[in-house]
């Protein structure tokens, strides 16, 4: 059995139609489902956060670093229980 964490992704991005579902594909894609994701409106950007309680420790620099890469992503921030590291 791997290790897992909680993990936490905050996604800033532009808003626009079709960002939430490319933002859970890299979820997906390996087979996992957040916990949680709550999506926030600020004029023409969208934060997103996108949670999983027992996430395998080795996926999170993958899915961390697929968020990174979605059209229209400014930044991607991680929390784990460990601390906080900037992603993209």
């Amino acid at each position: 059995m791997s290790d897992t964490v909680s993990v936490l992704f905050t996604v800033e991005a532009e808003a626009s139609p079709g960002l939430l579902p490319r933002l859970l594909q890299p979820f997906a894609k390996r087979d996992l489902t957040p916990d949680h994701v709550v999506s926030q409106r600020h004029r023409d950007r969208l934060r997103v956060e996108l949670g999983m309680e027992y996430m395998p420790a080795e996926m999170v620099h993958l899915v961390a670093g697929n968020l990174g890469q979605v059209v229209g992503v400014y930044r991607v921030t991680e929390i784990r229980e460990t601390g906080l590291r900037a992603a993209a």
